[in-house]
């Protein structure tokens, strides 16, 4: 049963307009329009936070979301967000910097907000960029100085994405995510790993340098192949939203084969919202829609999937202490 409408920090109210954007409620409704009106496809989006799901029996992470990525109506704060999430049971997260104002934010985070870990890298996408304005380098060093927090615990999200970039850029990305990796193991820290359309080449650069010895692959987009290549080498599995969508038999089939202890799960908000709320704004509140999806296709208590999946997530990351 869920609730009739999203938590208070997601709903967009007129007095809160204000104070949420310099320039009040029209000028944040413009830049929302601008910034977020069409999905891929070109389609129009709705731009209203879904409803606050049934909570979850026990509490369980979003090990991958990106609290400093404004989406929808309203701008949320950081200790907004994680109460919402902790009301329905997520009452931890893992939040991932992809460029240098995104990794400054989240060292910026841990340091006032105790249920928060850290990533920190440059995204795929990213690292060609600043190659072309000849920053790569410095933003590499400056990468090192934040991932050298206590609680950032993974190098990410980093890794290879041949779905958006082409040409030269993906000879950056291969340079990039080496230099991750090798950050990784020599910071003791997990790689969190970003893989679009491009399975066969992270596994092939990860066996090429040695992978670090933990391994995330988030929002996990293989099949049962991927899947055995994991539950080999011990990597986790992390199932986003995109688990929930009609035409993804391909993750289903790969929960059903993966190591149960590999196993994670994650919003990647404001990004994959679970159907049946595709389209719309994400965020950690929305992680129980995954969860009891995922404990369908198990056909899995939903308590015990919960506690496994958030003793996995320590496993993979360590304690929130």
């Amino acid at each position: 049963m869920c609730a009739s409408h999203p938590p208070a920090a997601y709903r967009w109210t007129e007095d809160d307009a204000d104070e949420q954007a310099v320039g009040g409620a029209d000028a944040a409704r413009d830049a929302v329009e601008r910034r977020a009106a069409h999905d891929e496809s070109g389609r129009k989006r709705r731009l209203e936070y879904p409803p606050a799901p049934e909570p979850l029996p026990v509490p369980v992470v979003d090990n991958h979301t990106h609290l400093n990525f404004r989406d929808g109506l309203v701008e949320v704060g950081v200790r907004d967000a994680l109460d919402a999430a902790a009301a329905v049971g997520v009452d931890r997260a893992v939040q991932v910097g992809c460029d240098l104002p995104s990794s400054r934010f989240t060292v910026e985070a841990l340091e006032h907000e105790p249920r928060l870990l850290g990533a920190v890298a440059l995204h795929p996408n990213d690292a060609p960029r600043y190659a072309a304005r000849g920053e790569l380098e410095a933003a590499y060093e400056e990468i090192e100085r934040l991932a050298a927090h206590p609680r950032v615990r993974a190098i990410g999200e980093t890794g290879l994405d041949y779905f958006r970039s082409k040409g030269d850029a993906l000879a950056v990305q291969h340079d990039s995510f080496r230099w991750h990796i090798d950050l990784a193991k020599r910071l003791g820290k997990t790689l969190q790993i970003h893989d679009r359309d491009a399975h066969d080449e992270v596994v092939r650069i990860l066996a090429e340098e040695g992978a670090p010895e933990t391994v995330v692959f988030h929002c996990f987009s293989g099949d049962e192949d991927l899947a055995r290549t994991c539950n080999e080498h011990g990597w986790y599995m992390s199932f986003a939203g995109t688990f929930t969508f009609k035409n993804a038999e391909n993750l289903r089939r790969a929960l059903a084969i993966a190591e149960p202890s590999r196993v994670l799960v994650e919003t990647d908000s404001p990004f994959l919202t679970p159907h049946p709320y595709r389209g719309r704004p994400n965020a950690s509140y929305m992680v129980p829609y995954t969860v009891r999806s995922m404990a369908e296709v198990l056909d899995a208590d939903l308590a015990a999937l919960c506690a496994a999946l958030s003793a996995n997530t320590e496993a993979a990351y360590g304690g929130w202490e």
